[in-house]
């Protein structure tokens, strides 16, 4: 008996990459049984043809930012990744060769990441594309890195450079020249910081993806403080500098960075580049949360507030 075209399409480009408890991706649920001793983690990210991604972005690397996008949400928890859940909606007429490419970047990255599918659902839509993905992690029990942990006085750190994919999508536009292709790699593939031990290291953490401003004042409205972060000290990759100091803003509250933002008690800031170190992640240092009102002030190298014209990307 002939497979319907949707369950066809499964068979071809899907249950290839279906792990345990998948079960084949032949029944309409998974089975999971957690490691002993620890904690799942669960967080769902969706991205939209023309707004997370453009129509020209090869599918394997939609696929690969996709999964990446919600593997950094595990990192900013201190989870390791276990498996994931994904919804395709795609319009009809969509060749066979785009998810072929779609399924080939997952599968690179599964390896990778060593984490595998374990079902969803594809349906059909009039457009755009759309795709969402929840992925489950683990960590030791109450080991999760949260928002509201962060104190008056711990030191404020990022890893990675910030902006670079808010340029990227700006060069994807026509807007920004990018000579070396790094910005533009940068947004169509972030480098989620999985494997990064946070656990008694860092109070408080998010990654950054709707803009470093923005999310730093979703830490603060999380734990009750404020923050203070010098613009000189936020790292800038070498691509991002030579765009020029006009694009500083657009760094400074840009999305698509997919870096950790994080709260770290003054004296674990050793134990946090010895780990950082370890995971070969670069980090930062670049304010401080401070007691008041749950407010962001970048300050210039003089010690003046910069005045910014938007705090970050909004979903709505």
């Amino acid at each position: 008996m002939e497979l319907p075209a949707e369950f066809s399409l499964i068979a071809r480009h899907f249950r290839p990459l279906a792990g345990p408890g998948a079960l084949d991706l032949r029944d309409d649920a998974a089975l999971l049984t957690p490691p002993p001793g620890r904690d799942l983690v669960l967080t769902v990210d969706a991205m939209v043809g023309g707004v997370h991604f453009l129509p020209d972005d090869p599918p394997d690397l939609v696929g690969r930012k996709l999964l990446r996008v919600n593997l950094s949400d595990l990192a900013a928890k201190g989870a390791a990744p276990i498996g994931y859940l994904m919804t395709v909606a795609a319009p009809k007429g969509t060749p066979d060769s785009w998810f072929a490419g779609f399924a080939a970047g997952l599968a690179q990255d599964q390896a990778q990441y060593d984490v595998t599918l374990l079902g969803g659902d594809t349906t059909s839509t009039p457009g755009p594309l759309s795709l969402s993905l929840t992925i489950i992690g683990h960590v030791a029990a109450g080991a999760a890195v949260r928002r509201n942990g962060a104190r008056a006085g711990d030191d404020i750190w990022v890893t990675g450079t910030i902006g670079d994919g808010a340029l990227g999508l700006q060069v994807a536009l026509g807007r920004l020249a990018d000579p070396s292709g790094f910005l533009l790699d940068r947004y169509r593939l972030p480098q989620p910081r999985v494997g990064l031990p946070l656990a008694g290291i860092a109070s408080a953490g998010m990654d950054v993806s709707d803009g470093l401003v923005q999310d730093l004042g979703h830490i603060c409205n999380a734990s009750g403080i404020g923050a203070e972060i010098r613009a000189e000290a936020v790292p800038l990759s070498d691509a991002a500098r030579a765009a020029g100091p006009a694009w500083l803003e657009t760094c400074l509250t840009g999305g698509d960075d997919y870096e950790l933002l994080l709260g770290v008690p003054q004296d674990r800031a050793d134990a946090l580049l010895a780990a950082a170190a370890q995971a070969g992640v670069a980090v930062t240092r670049i304010g401080r949360f401070l007691s008041g009102s749950p407010e962001v002030v970048v300050r210039q190298a003089g010690g003046t507030p910069l005045t910014l014209a938007k705090g970050g990307w909004s979903h709505f």
